[in-house]
């Protein structure tokens, strides 16, 4: 019989973790075809329902030990979703992060140049996952995870974070707005951005930011994996490469996570 599960790129810290079980998941594995190949998961797009479905599916059978997978409708901000049951994708809470200390169910995050962020407690018992585009990130949306993190038993000393692929600094420019809230947070994070070749415009290094508020959240362990979904076609969906070519719509990825009990 043929394997159907996609494989999945793990992070060093959360892989050490007894009890588990994670995966940022790539394009490959899927049966979407178009410019949805193949792996998409995400039913806001307008690839064939039942396509994304079966990809959920196959994402799920790679993941060892889940039974369900709850993603959430992303409105990029700072609200975490408690879980503690599955639901389906149509009754899917707005929100851009969950935690649980459910076993079995896993906990996804779609993103398409937006950076993933993938928890576990060093016990094994709680987990959480979030979705950081630049708005969410700057919102606080790291640190709300975390926090709920704690509101269901977990010591922010003994969590473990993994940064999965996301746009990197030399694939993202942005315009001369762009910077203003980063630097009214915290001037120092004029380090995060270095001029464009266009006048005005500046590239914007996200995960490194994304890397940096996680590390001030006093954590056991940050890791970053090293991939730009923008340049990495073969790998990765990306909102941007898709919006550079006029493509009217592109694929969704998966980062999941869950406590197997």
């Amino acid at each position: 019989m043929t394997d159907t599960r996609p494989a999945t790129i793990t992070a060093g810290s959360l892989s050490a973790i007894n009890g588990i079980a994670h995966g940022f998941f790539t394009r490959q594995g899927g049966v979407s075809g178009s410019i949805y190949a193949s792996l998409n998961v995400g039913f806001g797009s307008d690839d064939a329902a039942d396509d994304v479905a079966e990809n959920r599916r196959r994402a799920l059978t790679a993941l060892d030990g889940a039974t369900a997978l709850n993603t959430v409708y992303q409105v990029h901000g700072k609200d975490v979703e408690r879980v503690t049951g599955s639901w389906d994708p149509a009754d899917s809470p707005h929100a851009d992060a969950m935690v649980t200390a459910t076993p079995g169910i896993a906990i996804g995050v779609l993103s398409a140049d937006c950076t993933p962020v993938l928890f576990a407690a060093e016990d094994g018992a709680i987990v959480g996952a979030a979705h950081a585009g630049w708005r969410g990130a700057v919102g606080g949306v790291l640190g709300a995870t975390v926090a709920a993190m704690e509101e269901i038993g977990a010591d922010r000393t003994r969590i473990h974070a993994a940064v999965g692929p996301t746009i990197a600094q030399p694939s993202y420019e942005v315009g001369p707005e762009f910077p203003a809230p980063f630097l009214a947070e915290n001037e120092a994070n004029a380090r995060f951005f270095r001029p464009s070749t266009r006048d005005g415009h500046h590239m914007f290094d996200l995960p490194g930011y994304v890397e940096a508020q996680l590390r001030s959240l006093g954590l056991s362990q940050v890791d970053v994996l090293p991939h730009d979904t923008c340049a990495e076609e073969d790998l990765f969906f990306s909102y941007r490469r898709a919006t550079h070519r006029g493509e009217t719509d592109y694929g969704r990825g998966l980062s999941a996570i869950l406590v197997t009990g």
